[in-house]
């Protein structure tokens, strides 16, 4: 598969889970420990471990390990990016008839 397409597809993967978009929420405000995102999601330390790693694969999300723990936060250059991405894809242009059409 196009590298383009599946690099896009890991930018929606990241923001198509209810945890994950819990997460971002919580990053909203700053940086925060994997220990708070814990506490705050009510996941286990494994499954928060999996989202982060979507999150972060996906670019959205930054990890910096501090001692045992990782502080994530969100990735504005990333970010924005998936919101142009977003733009683009949903740009809506309609031509007057399609020429290749042969349904007709």
């Amino acid at each position: 598969m196009n590298t383009k397409y599946s690099e896009n597809a890991k930018i929606f993967k990241a923001l198509c889970d209810e945890t994950r978009l819990m997460v971002l929420e919580l990053l909203q405000s700053g940086e925060k420990c994997a220990c708070v995102l814990l506490e705050k999601v009510d996941v286990g330390q494994s499954t928060l471990s999996h989202h982060m790693k979507i999150l972060c694969d996906g670019g959205i999300v930054k990890g910096r390990k501090e001692g045992k723990w990782t502080h994530y936060s969100i990735n504005k250059k990333s970010a924005d990016a998936a919101k142009k991405l977003l733009e683009q894809l949903t740009k809506a242009s309609f031509p007057a008839k399609n020429k290749n059409c042969k349904c007709e």
